[in-house]
Formats: structure tokens, C-alpha cells, sequence
């Protein structure tokens, strides 16, 4: 016997009943919020990284594109996310998820996050954040100065002064660099004279005001893909991104950074802004800031710091030295969502001169009015929601003590990962930890000793074979989904700059053990032993016994 299914009904009082907070502790939302923090719970608890499932058929599940002209019950819609959605998600969180930045969550930013959805509030205006809007510069204030560190009567002047801003909250660090260098475009072509400015005349009118051919940022070949993205949204052109020469350990040389601005001036180009960085993205190594900033001073150019990574190393008496001279930058990006520990989706800039955010002020009657506290003045983005909220309370909960700790088992723990590696005779270490990001790849100790003494063809043609083996051993174990290293490309001096692809591991997660680690490296060295891999390790055995054999040859004759 066939009984019937509910359904759902659109009408005006199961609109009301969508929109009103359940009050039983029984009622069917509550009940439904009951079973979607359990099952969270448990996907969370597990230490598997992905499910093995291919992505195409992931796809299926998503692929109708109609808009269902009858409603489903919350319930229904309930149990198809966590079917399809949850069960098939990235365990960001898990202990063996190392390849990227994102990590595990303190388990408080959960129940909290609750206050902040249900308030949404919106904090590009105080008639729609009221209290938020006060919270939200005490947080720019907190890391104004941990960067900055000004005295008290310094952030009672300007922390809440409504004609001033210590920095501004975005979405990530790409919003964050953004925001920097339209301040340093703007600073660099203020009004003048008969000349309105850049931000009312544009790029155009303001190079042949001033007398420039263009204008340019310089940063490391490690720079950001944000600030190519920078560039063009600023209107100055992906090319004007120059990039500067780094040395061994990926930091950028200071004299190679000196004489591209030179170079760049007697081109009539403007040397618009020097971005340094606090923590590469591939290899997390921290530019000579001092050395940048007094650079920087020399040629007149706006410095920023990219610190999306490494800026909350701060928080470290043991480690902050490794940033010294970032609090001479004019501008210094965090995300809060790496380092911080708070979900995506939040990241800020601040700013050491309070002023020079009116530099990118805009106002309109009806919503940010000339003179109010409203933050929305002086940021990209229009709507916001208040993640300054979770980023105040990871401040306050875990303080600077827990993130002094967080930060200094970080760097430990790779120092220890590298040791690990560097035991190992078929592991190369390819960049070693300064923060917590590392780089290696598995290559075998032959093959690493014929490279020590192959001409630049021989080591092309084993690096390209170890590249092979690279992206195999990378592909593979994240598709069997109990563990996840990424893979980057580096040109490494000692191997005549040819690409190689490598592992990169970031350590972040507090969670991750070395017993964790050592299983990585296990399986690796199994996936060498692969099937599908013995075609290519043949290969690479052939060009590695070629070179030993050469090589030893020409010893005897000599």
C-alpha cells in the first residue's frame, strides 16, 4: 500500500512561517538544526580528506539549471546538502590536509558564526550595523597596533574618529591589496593646480599632467596573482606589475629592486608603489622589508606589505623578527582567514598614517554621508557582513598568548617535517621552512646525485622526468582523498632555473602530528612504487645511469 507524500505549498502564511524564528525546542527547524550540527560534528571529527568520487559525477548532482516553480520542504533540502553537498566536500579541517592555506577552524567561530547571520547586519552604513561599526574599528585598531604599535593616547585619537580611518575590512586579501594600491595610485596623482586628481580625471589625464610615460608597482617574482589583478582593475595594465629578480631563499634583492626603479625613472614610468612580501604564497619567505622601505622612501613610492600569511607571525616573540621592518610600510595586508583562524572570507588592510585612506573617500546623500563613522567611505566593497565580529572574538578568546602558540608550533612543526625529509635519501628537500611552508618532491638518491654533476641538458631531461613523477604522485594521492599535499613550480638556481614541480606543504593546522606526517611521506614513497609509474621511473632510472656512468668514465680517464 502506497502512502502519500507531503508536499510543499507556496502561500502567504508558509511565507510568514519561513521567515519567523522557531519557538518550540521540538519544532521541525529545530530539529533540523539538531541534525545538521551532529552530522557536521562527525564529518568534522573524520580525518579523511575528500571522498573518492570523481568530480564529473560530483557534477550530476548540480546540473539542472531550472528554477523549481513548486517549493520542497526544508527538511528535504536539508538532507540533499548534507547527501550531496557535505558528504562530497573538502575536509579543509582534517589533520592531513597540508596543501593550502585553509585550515581548521577554532570550534567556537561555529556557534558564534550563528550571531552574525542571524543579526546581518550590514557595516557600510551605521543605520544598518550600529554596534558593529564601533567593533569593526577596534579590530582595525588591535592590528593597526600589533603592525604599528602606537602608544594609547594614539588609538584614543583615531580609532573612532569619524573623519578617519586606521585601515579597511574586506573579503580576502585580494580586495585587501586592492585596496592598498588604489590608495598608493591615488597618493601618487593627487589634485593639483588646474588637475582634479586621479580618482575625478583618470590615469590618462593625470600621466600627461605630470609628465610620466606610466606608472608602475614592483614586487618579487613571488608577488600575488592579486596584484596583476590590481593592476588591471586599476587601469594601469597587467605589465606594469614589474617583477624583481629573488635570491636563493625567494626574498627579493634589494639592488635588483633599486636599479629596475632607476631603470623605470629614466623612462619617465612613475614608481607608483613597492610591494614587499611577509610570507611568499609558494614558499613563505619574508622579503628584507627594511631594505625595501628605505627604497621605497627614495624613490617616493607608496610601501605596501602583503602580509596576507605571514603578518599574524607578530603575535611571535621568537619569530617577529623575521618582519622586521614591515612597521615602516605605508600599507600592510592580513587575511583573516588563514592565520587568524576565522572562516572565509575576511581579510583587512591598515594603514600607518590614519589619513591616507580619504585618499579612495566616496560619500552619497542617502547612505555614507561626509563626516559619519561609516566604514563604507573608504572600502571597495559597497554591503558587507560583519566578520569583524568572529575576527574580535579569535582576538579576545584566543588572545595574543594562543596565537603566539598556534604561530610557533607552526614554524616548528615544518622545521621538524624538513628534518623528516632530509632523512629520507628519496626525498628532496627543495625550500626550506622560514615560516610554516615548505617545499620537496621525491626523487631518488641517484637521481639526485647525478644532478649534482649533470650539464644543463642531462638535468633538464631528468628534471623533466621527476616532474612527471611529481604530478603523479601529487594527482594520486589527493584522489585517493586520505591526505592532500598541493604542487607549485619553482626555478631553482642550482638546477639552471628549470621548472620544476615540487610538493608544497603548509603547516597551520595545530591538529596535524608528525606520526600524520610521516604517513604522507609513506605513501608518497609507495605511489613511487605505482603501476602507472613504471614506465617513468624506468626512464628516469636510464637518464640517471647514463649521467653516473659518464661521469665515472671520464674520472678514470682523467
Amino acid at each position: 500500500m502506497t502512502g502519500n507524500k507531503k508536499s510543499a505549498h507556496a502561500s502567504l502564511e508558509a511565507m510568514y512561517r519561513v521567515f519567523t524564528v522557531p519557538e518550540a525546542p521540538e519544532s521541525t527547524l529545530s530539529r533540523i538544526d539538531q541534525n545538521i550540527s551532529r552530522n557536521l560534528a562527525g564529518f568534522l571529527q573524520e580525518h579523511i580528506v575528500a571522498v573518492e568520487r570523481d568530480l564529473s559525477e560530483v557534477e550530476k548532482d548540480f546540473s539542472d539549471p531550472v528554477i523549481p516553480e513548486k517549493p520542497i520542504f526544508v527538511s528535504e533540502q536539508t538532507q540533499f546538502l548534507l547527501d550531496k553537498l557535505v558528504a562530497n566536500s573538502v575536509h579543509t579541517a582534517s589533520p592531513s590536509f597540508i596543501g593550502h592555506m585553509t585550515s581548521a577552524l577554532p570550534y567556537f567561530m561555529l556557534p558564534l558564526s550563528k550571531i552574525m547571520i542571524a543579526l546581518n547586519q550590514n557595516l557600510v552604513k551605521t543605520e544598518t550595523s550600529k554596534a558593529f561599526t564601533p567593533m569593526e574599528r577596534q579590530v582595525l585598531g588591535m592590528i593597526h597596533r600589533l603592525v604599528y604599535n602606537e602608544d594609547d593616547s594614539y588609538y584614543r585619537k583615531w580609532m573612532h574618529d569619524p573623519r578617519h580611518a586606521l585601515g579597511a575590512m574586506c573579503s580576502g586579501g585580494t580586495v585587501a591589496n586592492l585596496t592598498a594600491l588604489w590608495v598608493a595610485r591615488n597618493r601618487a596623482f593627487p589634485a593639483e593646480g588646474s588637475f582634479r586628481g586621479i580618482h575625478q580625471e583618470g590615469l590618462f589625464r593625470a600621466l600627461r599632467y605630470y609628465g610620466h610615460e606610466g606608472a608602475a608597482i614592483l614586487v618579487s617574482r613571488r608577488g600575488h596573482y592579486s596584484l596583476r589583478k590590481a593592476a588591471d582593475v586599476l587601469g594601469l595594465g597587467r605589465e606594469s606589475l614589474v617583477a624583481v629578480d629573488t635570491d636563493d631563499n625567494n626574498r627579493i634583492q634589494p639592488d635588483a629592486l633599486r636599479d629596475k626603479c632607476l631603470e623605470l625613472q629614466k623612462q619617465k614610468i612613475k614608481v607608483m608603489a613597492i610591494c614587499g612580501i611577509a610570507g611568499t604564497t609558494e614558499t613563505g619567505n619574508v622579503d628584507p622589508l627594511d631594505a625595501i622601505a628605505d627604497i621605497a622612501r627614495e624613490f617616493g613610492a607608496h610601501f605596501h606589505v602583503d602580509a596576507a600569511w605571514g603578518g599574524p607571525t607578530l603575535f611571535s616573540r621568537r619569530h617577529n623578527h623575521l618582519l622586521r621592518g614591515i612597521e615602516q610600510a605605508d600599507s600592510v595586508t592580513f587575511d583573516a582567514h588563514k592565520q587568524l583562524y576565522v572562516p572565509m572570507g575576511a581579510g583587512l588592510v591598515v594603514f600607518r598614517d590614519p589619513a591616507l585612506a580619504s585618499a579612495v573617500e566616496h560619500h552619497a546623500q542617502y547612505i555614507i554621508r561626509q563626516g559619519s563613522r561609516d566604514l563604507g567611505s573608504t572600502t571597495l566593497e559597497g554591503s558587507r557582513p560583519g566578520m569583524s565580529m568572529l575576527i574580535h572574538s579569535g582576538l579576545k578568546i584566543l588572545a595574543r598568548e594562543g596565537y603566539e602558540i598556534l604561530i610557533d608550533q607552526g614554524i616548528e612543526k615544518a622545521r621538524r617535517f624538513a628534518d623528516m625529509i632530509e632523512q629520507r635519501p628519496d626525498f628532496e628537500l627543495v625550500t626550506a621552512p622560514e615560516l610554516n611552508i615548505l617545499t620537496y618532491r621525491y626523487a631518488p638518491a641517484d637521481a639526485q646525485h647525478a644532478l649534482t654533476l649533470a650539464d644543463p641538458l642531462q638535468s633538464e631531461r631528468i628534471n623533466t622526468s621527476l616532474n612527471r613523477i611529481t604530478k603523479f604522485i601529487q594527482k594520486t594521492q589527493r584522489e585517493r582523498g586520505k591526505a592532500f599535499v598541493s604542487r607549485t613550480r619553482l626555478e631553482p638556481a642550482c638546477y639552471h632555473h628549470f621548472p620544476c614541480l615540487v610538493f608544497r606543504v603548509v603547516l597551520a593546522n595545530p591538529l596535524t602530528t608528525e606520526d600524520i606526517l610521516t604517513d604522507i611521506l609513506n605513501e608518497q614513497e609507495e605511489l613511487a612504487t605505482d603501476s602507472g609509474l613504471s614506465d617513468e621511473m624506468t626512464i628516469l632510472r636510464q637518464l640517471t645511469e647514463a649521467v653516473l656512468t659518464a661521469t665515472g668514465a671520464e674520472s678514470r680517464q682523467a
